[in-house]
């Protein structure tokens, strides 16, 4: 196959979605070779899963032309699980993708799993898997159509370090096209021939060649150049319009001379260049918690996980005061997801949360948030007390924190990036002053920037907390007064 051949291309895009009139794209235009792999860039809610919609056919174009090499295949891995697949046994779900019957087809299952670190019965429905091990699911699902162009939606979300490894030894072999949404800047650096970075702020896209930390330092260096040409150009704009001022006052011939000053000015004006703006990051937070709760939050005698595929009920001594952190860590497919969920619903036998404590529950999937109403009415609804004068404007404020801005606020939920969707999801929680704080995953599609803020502001979480997270690192930023580990 040769890698000269355009096997995708944009040629004068434009897009913008009609019910926020938020334009995502004005007149870009790439290309993409044969047998090369790139990373797709850009701030949360910039577009980047609309362009893969895109690539796919499922969003159209107003303007421009979307070129694809005649006969090209193509496979998404996406970040959440469509609910059409729920019913379907393992074996069913990857046949799902085959127009005939592949008659070898638990082989390719096991080989694919296997490039995920990943492995099950294949007649257990996928409802029946954690979010976790679904996202496992979905990026296999991509990989076993070995497609001609295959994008990958935050691929390394729910994978731990073997898992990653396994992915990354796969990329490097495949030989066809590849584009990568990812914040994992090591997992992108070993990899990716080059950068395709989408900016929010102007919606044009610009194409750099080279491996992910070079194409970031050259894009880093360009800024630099770009501040001080501005710098330079500011000071010479400045420097005409004094001149022209005071010889605009003594008349005469003068005039003519100020005339050219404010003519030098306007020339340089327009020869300044627009600075690409760094990703913005979110303000810093505090979740406020739930007044007048005192005692035990909750109490967890026994637990149900699931070990071997196995029920397996586990005995145990958890009480959860003001104040006090709970990690629940444990390997992938033994229940944590659903344990979390029972406990949110206070339905969980062996658990009991206090019925007069609030409780917010951040899910990965963010299913806990309608996907149908606006973002404006989802927080408003949140709202129990607030004992200000404009209850709106309290809400936009805390809203703009999360970089919920005006051109997003009157948006569907379900329109939003998943990064974006988990940005709402936090600010629910800061609105809501919860006396218990479930959190499932709490960094995954989060933009690397917001976590640290994010971990902080549960640190200081002055309620009760149950969390479970992949992410050590994430982790090490919290105060965690007590792990239970559900696999022991």
């Amino acid at each position: 196959m040769s890698t000269q051949e355009t096997v995708l291309r944009f040629k004068d895009v434009s897009f913008e979605y009609e019910e926020s009139k938020k334009i995502i794209l004005d007149k870009v235009n790439f290309n993409i070779r044969k047998g090369m792999k790139f990373t797709l860039m850009g701030q949360n809610g910039a577009g980047k899963s609309t362009i893969f919609k895109m690539i796919t056919g499922d969003l159209k174009p107003q303007d421009g032309k979307i070129h694809l090499d005649k006969g090209s295949s193509i496979a998404i891995s996406k970040q959440v699980m469509d609910k059409q697949y729920m019913e379907l046994t393992i074996r069913e779900f990857f046949e799902s993708v085959f127009e005939e019957k592949i008659h070898d087809i638990d082989r390719k299952i096991a080989k694919i799993l296997d490039t995920v670190n990943f492995d099950c019965k294949y007649d257990k429905q996928i409802k029946d898997f954690s979010g976790g091990q679904q996202a496992r699911l979905l990026l296999a699902l991509a990989l076993i159509q070995n497609p001609d162009i295959l994008l990958l939606d935050e691929p390394t979300n729910n994978l731990d370090e073997e898992g990653i490894n396994h992915l990354i030894g796969f990329l490097m072999m495949y030989e066809k096209t590849v584009i990568v949404i990812s914040h994992d800047a090591d997992f992108l650096n070993l990899f990716t021939d080059g950068v395709i970075y989408l900016d929010v702020n102007t919606q044009k896209i610009s194409q750099h060649i080279g491996d992910y930390y070079s194409v970031v330092q050259e894009i880093e260096s360009q800024i630099e150049k770009d501040v001080l040409k501005n710098a330079r150009l500011l000071k010479e704009i400045q420097a005409n319009k004094d001149q022209a001022n005071v010889f605009a006052n003594k008349g005469g011939k003068l005039r003519l001379v100020a005339k050219k000053m404010r003519d030098a000015a306007a020339e340089a004006e327009a020869n300044m260049v627009d600075v690409r703006k760094e990703d913005k990051t979110i303000r810093a937070f505090e979740i406020p918690m739930q007044e007048d709760i005192g005692g035990v939050i909750v109490d967890i005698k026994h637990l149900s996980v699931m070990i071997n595929h196995e029920v397996i009920s586990k005995n145990v001594r958890i009480e959860l005061r003001n104040d006090e952190h709970l990690r629940l860590t444990g390997p992938n497919g033994i229940g944590k997801t659903t344990l979390l969920e029972r406990l949110a619903q206070n339905h969980c036998d062996g658990a009991v949360i206090n019925p007069d404590v609030k409780v917010g529950y951040y899910r990965q999937d963010f299913s806990t948030l309608d996907f149908n109403k606006s973002v404006r009415d989802t927080l408003m609804n949140t709202i129990e007390f607030y004992d200000g004068e404009n209850i709106e404007t309290y809400m936009r404020g805390v809203a703009a924190g999360y970089l919920i801005e005006s051109d997003i606020i009157n948006s569907r939920v379900g329109d939003l990036s998943e990064g974006q969707k988990g940005l709402v999801a936090f600010c629910q929680l800061q609105l809501m002053r919860p006396g218990l704080l479930i959190l499932d995953e709490p960094t995954n599609h989060i933009n690397f920037r917001h976590i640290p803020v994010i971990a902080k502001a549960l640190k200081n979480y002055k309620g009760a907390m149950i969390v479970v997270s992949h992410v050590d690192e994430f982790m090490d930023q919290i105060r965690i007064d007590q792990t239970l580990d559900l696999g022991v």
